[in-house]
Parts: structure tokens; C-alpha cells; sequence
């Protein structure tokens, strides 16, 4: 099974050549990367460029960019990567042994960061997903290509929707081995108050807000 990882960016040129450079052991062994491009003005592709296999430019937005990944993909599975997120080692590995019995599946989770705090949410957030079946961007989630029916267009909560509609198709494989994150926006916003506002911004998408309006709120 040849994996194609998918990293949808916008303006990551600070970060995103660190984490290109991470999937050099898996580009070695077959592997394709790709990167979706939101229309960055920092110079991301040209960091991005010598590191993957194909940079897209494609409409603004993370489900969309992520769509457009996946549509010029040539992979038997797709694996979405955010920007500043690092996979542990082996992890295409990992992932084709799950795939061979799970339709979609996530890895767990670790924030990096100075905030003591940072660890806990984590644990918290994959204790959630163990429990719901739902996935967050930040773990790295991996579907078998014939499964996959793209990424809702919404302007937030794409993940959580994705994970949702998956769920009818099969639990998730839920890994315990754990994708590495930056807990930069967290510490720029403050930690509690990023981790009260994502609180209130799931139960509001829960309750039916408009995915448009979230997305305001949380810029």
C-alpha cells in the first residue's frame, strides 16, 4: 500500500520545511507528499517545493486544500499532516497494518510547548477521541483512498464532520503511537483560554451553529 501524506498550509514557512524534511525516510521508501497550498505570500512553497513531491495551489481553506490534495494524489491511502505536526517514526507502517483492517483511523497526540498544561490537554483529547470515534486534525488522520469521500466544505469543524461520516463506515483505528504538534497557537492565545473557547466553539457546531460564524470566532 503506497501512502500519500497530504499537508494543506498557509503562510507555514517558518515551520512547514522541518516537517517536510521528517517525511524524507517515508519518500525514500515509495511514499508520495504533497502540498496544498492556500495561497501563501511568505514564501511557503518555495521552502516547500525541493522537499515534496508536488506543490498545489489550490482555493483557501483546509477542507478545501485538503480535497485538492487528495484529488491530485496517486496513493492507495491518504494521510492529512498539518503544517507544523511531525509523525513518529514508522509511521507508514503503522498505518498500512491498520488500514488492512480499519477504513480510516487517527494516531494520538502530543502538543509541544513551555505551558505544563499542554500535556493534559492532550491526554484529554485523545481520551475523547478513543471514546467518540472522532478525530481531530492535529492526530493525523489516515483513510484507505477507496473510502474516502472528501472533507465537508465548511470553514471549520471539517474534522469533526469527516470523522462523523467515517464512523458509518467503520471505527476508526485509533493509534497509540503519537504525532508530535506545535502548541504555538495555543501559547499565543493563551492556553486555558484557547482550550474554554474550542470547548464552547464544539458545543456551538454540536447545537447547529453555522461553521462560517465558528470560523470567525476562532481567527
Amino acid at each position: 500500500m503506497r501512502l500519500s501524506v497530504i499537508v494543506p498550509a498557509l503562510n507555514e514557512a517558518a515551520v512547514i520545511g522541518a516537517t517536510l524534511a521528517a517525511l524524507a525516510p517515508l519518500r525514500a521508501r515509495g511514499h508520495e507528499v504533497l502540498v496544498a497550498d492556500g495561497g501563501s505570500e511568505d514564501g511557503t512553497r518555495d521552502v516547500a517545493r525541493p522537499l515534496a513531491d508536488r506543490v498545489i495551489v489550490a482555493p483557501r481553506g483546509r477542507a478545501r486544500q485538503m480535497n485538492a490534495g487528495a484529488a491530485a494524489a496517486t496513493g492507495d491511502a491518504l494521510l492529512f499532516l498539518h503544517a507544523d505536526t511531525r509523525l513518529p517514526a514508522g509511521a507508514d507502517l503503522l498505518v498500512v497494518r491498520s488500514l488492512e483492517k480499519n477504513p480510516w483511523g487517527r494516531f494520538d497526540v502530543t502538543i509541544e510547548g513551555r505551558s505544563a498544561l499542554l500535556p493534559v490537554i492532550a491526554l484529554f483529547m485523545n481520551l475523547r477521541s478513543r471514546l467518540t470515534g472522532v478525530a481531530t486534525g492535529d492526530q493525523a488522520i489516515f483513510v484507505r483512498r477507496a473510502d474516502f469521500a472528501g472533507f465537508p466544505d465548511i470553514a471549520l469543524m471539517e474534522d469533526i464532520a469527516f470523522s462523523k461520516a467515517m464512523r458509518r463506515r467503520g471505527a476508526p483505528a485509533a493509534l497509540r503511537e503519537k504525532v508530535t504538534t506545535s502548541g504555538r497557537r495555543w501559547e499565543r492565545r493563551g492556553v486555558l483560554r484557547t482550550m474554554v473557547l474550542m470547548w464552547r466553539l464544539r458545543l456551538a457546531y454540536a447545537l447547529g451553529a453555522d461553521p462560517a460564524r465558528l470560523a470567525e470566532k476562532y481567527r
